[in-house]
């Protein structure tokens, strides 16, 4: 039996073993646009994974992980979702900061904040996106001072995923006065329960809120607490991106193959499968999907990924209306209770724009992959 197999059944004999009893209730929980259900108990859930050394599984053994390969974390994801586990709450941490702090942090860092990460006991949020700084990250105006030791930390972040969860946030913002675009930014890890942090839940379409307004008003953060040198935040910025559209995206498209199958199934029980416009669309979305999971286990160009399937999610929630016909149109139940496939179509309207909206991403493709001109500024 292959090292990929046997983790794979491994995996799958605990979640056999672990997801029953206390936990049984949480099965199939917290997707897109249901990040608030139990979330306290999907929390315990998350730390009895720890426990068991089934959180950071990708991470260097050096630091908490197990090593896995690109296959084994597949095959993690795989049978999570195969499971039918509940939707994580700590994605932002160990699939976003734990990897930018193991590259670019310094020993005290990883010494500080690697544990409780893989532990699960500090949840973290990314202050990226501002008002009128969303996919033009080089725009931000949020500033931080050095005052002794700390940095003091003024300006307002938007659409900041749960936030209102988290105890900590890492925050571009600008160290260097006069500095312009990518130049004189800083990496900031910015602790949330403190005098001047206010955090603002934002109400969405799908009448949850994940996402939250974070608002920074002479908030402090010890001066140790930046990652990589002072101005050289965009560098450590796009490096967390890079995590964000590439192998995390694996157990996404776990969840997205999920989706697909619920819907064909779906489309069969409801007749709406005789449609052979309907068919056809179904089977583009599963080799969409075939073709993304071939990319991502490949390692393809970050931008070239998040466009792939931010836009594939996308269709697949205008496919789940058409398949679902006029009822979907109406709302399960008052005021404003949605089924899961009104929940994905509204929900993934926000895919093409969050991470980096689309048409950023083609600028991208086109300057860094392709090597056409850079787009004039101003």
């Amino acid at each position: 039996m292959s090292s990929v197999e046997e983790f794979r059944t491994e995996i799958r004999a605990w979640l056999r073993a672990h997801l029953k009893g206390e936990f049984a209730g949480l099965k199939g929980l917290g997707g897109p646009g249901r990040e608030h259900e139990a979330f306290p108990e999907r929390l315990a859930w998350e730390r009895h994974l720890a426990a068991h050394g089934w959180t950071c599984v990708g991470w260097p053994t050096e630091y908490g992980g197990r090593g896995a390969s690109i296959e084994e974390q597949l095959a993690f994801h795989e049978e999570y979702a195969l499971a039918d586990a509940p939707a994580r709450v700590n994605h932002i941490g160990e699939q976003l900061l734990g990897p930018t702090l193991i590259d670019h942090g310094t020993e005290a860092q990883k010494a500080r904040f690697l544990p409780p990460i893989r532990a699960v006991e500090e949840l973290w949020c990314q202050g990226y996106s501002e008002p009128d700084a969303g996919s033009d990250l080089a725009a931000v105006r949020t500033r931080a001072v050095r005052e002794g030791d700390a940095w003091v930390i003024d300006g307002r972040k938007m659409w900041t995923s749960l936030a209102h969860e988290a105890q900590w946030c890492f925050v571009v913002a600008r160290t260097e006065p006069g500095s312009r675009r990518h130049a004189g930014l800083s990496y900031l890890l910015v602790p949330l329960d403190q005098p001047g942090v206010e955090v603002r839940p934002i109400v969405q379409l799908t009448g949850t809120s994940e996402f939250n307004e974070v608002c920074f008003d002479g908030a402090r953060t010890a001066a140790a607490n930046v990652v990589g040198a002072p101005g050289d935040g965009w560098r450590i910025a796009m490096a967390t991106l890079g995590y964000e559209r590439g192998v995390s995206t694996l157990g996404q498209q776990v969840g997205f193959r999920r989706e697909l199958e619920g819907l064909i199934a779906l489309a069969r029980r409801n007749d709406a499968l005789a449609d052979p416009l309907i068919r056809d669309r179904l089977t583009l979305a599963w080799a969409g999907l075939q073709a993304m999971r071939a990319s991502a286990r490949r390692g393809t160009d970050p931008s070239t990924a998040k466009l792939s399937w931010s836009h594939w999610h996308r269709d697949l929630g205008e496919l789940a209306m058409d398949v679902r016909g006029a009822a979907a149109t109406v709302v399960a139940a008052e005021p404003y209770e949605l089924d899961q496939w009104q929940r994905l179509f509204l929900f993934s309207r926000a895919d093409t724009i969050y991470a980096g909206s689309s048409e950023i991403q083609r600028n991208l493709i086109a300057e860094r992959v392709l090597g056409l001109p850079k787009e004039p500024r101003p």
